[in-house]
């Protein structure tokens, strides 16, 4: 009776939020300043999930409807980015009813482990809310740290590549679409394609670079694109733009492993100090301590 009343009380809630907040589709649209609308989760690019999980997805899917009025103002706009930035083929209604699944399941677990009325049963419903809000969070947070590692790591090599090409005798475009097209399906070149596509339908080359460093906010993307821009604007050769482009980042993945070496021992440290020191102490004192314990000289001594 009591989950019955918490999930009534949960729709009640939610039917009077969706009551006073409209149902537009144009907030929950509006994006960034600087930001391509581009960003927006398209439900065609989404792959199709086929059986039985695929059938429980699209029902539940369905139902995220309801999350639209939730989805609008700024948290939509972030989530927009967020997905969008992590790779993660969901719109900010379903990312929402992703949350409120796992808070219903935790709070159904929180019913069964405590019994209403003891001190650990508001505690482990308040648990349960925040765990079930805050997992997804830290997943995606964790997602979009994987994806902009990977385009830090992966875009030195596919510069060397565009240089290369437009050392040959390609001009960018051609190149561009010689590396997405003959290059495994990587990260950055996913977001090359996703540009080099903006650009063939007629998005102007600097808004499209300027919108991809903008997506990502990392400072090696950034400088890619804001040399390539300067050389676009003051018609400078793109060859000596990407060679050089090429040398810095070079320059800048060596000095980041040269960081990563350097906090190498301090990181070292804390397991030195809690698991392999006490072993050795036990090693080394250890037949010591037992040996005195056995054949005390002190009572020698006292004799």
């Amino acid at each position: 009776m009591l989950a019955i009343a918490l999930l009534l009380g949960f729709l009640a809630v939610f039917a009077l939020v969706a009551v006073f907040i409209p149902f537009d589709d144009r907030a929950r649209l509006k994006i960034e300043p600087g930001l391509s609308p581009s960003l927006s989760v398209a439900p065609a690019e989404r792959p199709k999930r086929k059986g039985p999980v695929g059938l429980i997805w699209n029902f539940l899917s369905r139902l995220a409807v309801f999350n639209k009025p939730l989805a609008t103002g700024p948290i939509g706009r972030r989530l927009i980015k967020d997905l969008n930035m992590a790779k993660v083929h969901l719109s900010p209604e379903e990312f929402l009813l992703v949350k409120e699944l796992i808070i219903a399941f935790l709070i159904w677990m929180a019913l069964n482990v405590t019994k209403p009325g003891s001190e650990t049963f508001l505690f482990g419903i308040l648990m349960s809310v925040g765990a079930g809000y805050y997992f997804p969070e830290f997943w995606l947070k964790a997602r979009m740290k994987k994806v902009k590692e990977s385009l830090v790591h992966e875009l030195p090599d596919t510069v060397d590549l565009l240089g290369l090409c437009v050392n040959a005798g390609l001009d960018f475009m051609m190149a561009l679409k010689y590396v997405v097209e003959k290059s495994a399906p990587t990260a950055i070149v996913e977001e090359l394609k996703s540009m080099m596509q903006e650009i063939n339908v007629g998005k102007p080359r600097r808004d499209a670079l300027r919108d991809m460093a903008r997506k990502y906010e990392l400072p090696d993307l950034s400088t890619f694109a804001r040399t390539l821009i300067q050389a676009d604007r003051m018609g400078t050769s793109v060859t000596d733009a990407l060679n050089i482009l090429s040398e810095d980042m070079r320059e800048a993945r060596f000095r980041r492993g040269e960081v990563m070496a350097m906090k190498a021992p301090l990181k070292m440290l804390i397991p030195l100090l809690f698991f392999i020191f006490p072993v050795v102490a036990i090693l080394v004192a250890g037949p010591v301590f037992l040996d005195f314990f056995q054949n005390n000289p002190l009572q020698t001594l006292g004799k």
